[in-house]
């Protein structure tokens, strides 16, 4: 038998884990079906010996060539000039605004992921997220540094098309416009 190994999760692991804990529903009805004593000793055997795949295990497949699959998250893009300008002068609504000035950066990141959530579930396409520019002289804020980075983590990926420094009347350096993913089969 091989040793488990036991660690923490960690934040984003906690973020995913809670995303998905909550669309899991409770198993009703009969036990699920315990494999025969048998043939899990077949199993843990052949697991242990290599070369001899286990009686009833999956065989592999002949020499197919591989399916390519997009691995992760699709990439963020950049803000398109006309759109950052046509936000900056007023003639693309910001649909919702995220002050994020005075939290601890694990209440930062939290609070922007749902915010970010909530905002693409109800159909927004624009948002402006303000970090502030920082209180030190010495350097450029921590939240200022560290949202840009998060947005491109792959557990903001799904939510987050791309982001652009804003313009000088909604923050300039210390806030920026986030472009939501549209939702697959949403209406336009």
């Amino acid at each position: 038998m091989t040793e488990l190994t036991v660690r923490k999760l960690s934040h984003e692991d906690r973020i995913v884990w809670e995303k998905v804990a909550r669309t899991v529903k409770a198993y009703s009805g009969a036990a699920l079906p315990e494999a025969a004593e048998e043939d899990m000793a077949a199993l843990l055997s052949a697991a242990e010996k290599p070369g001899k795949p286990a009686p009833g295990a999956p065989q592999p497949e002949a020499c197919q060539p591989a399916k390519r699959q997009k691995s992760g998250p699709p990439d963020l893009h950049p803000i398109e000039r006309p759109v950052v300008r046509k936000l900056a002068r007023g003639r693309l609504d910001i649909e919702a605004r995220l002050d994020l000035h005075g939290l601890k950066r694990s209440e930062a990141h939290n609070l922007l992921y749902d915010f970010l959530a909530r905002a693409r579930e109800r159909g927004m396409r624009h948002v402006l997220v303000i970090t502030g520019k920082g209180s030190s002289s010495a350097s450029e804020g921590v939240l200022r540094r560290e949202v840009p980075l998060w947005l491109a983590k792959p557990e903001f990926r799904p939510l987050v098309s791309g982001h652009e420094a804003a313009a000088q009347g909604h923050g300039g350096e210390g806030a920026l416009y986030v472009r939501l993913r549209r939702q697959r089969g949403a209406s336009e």
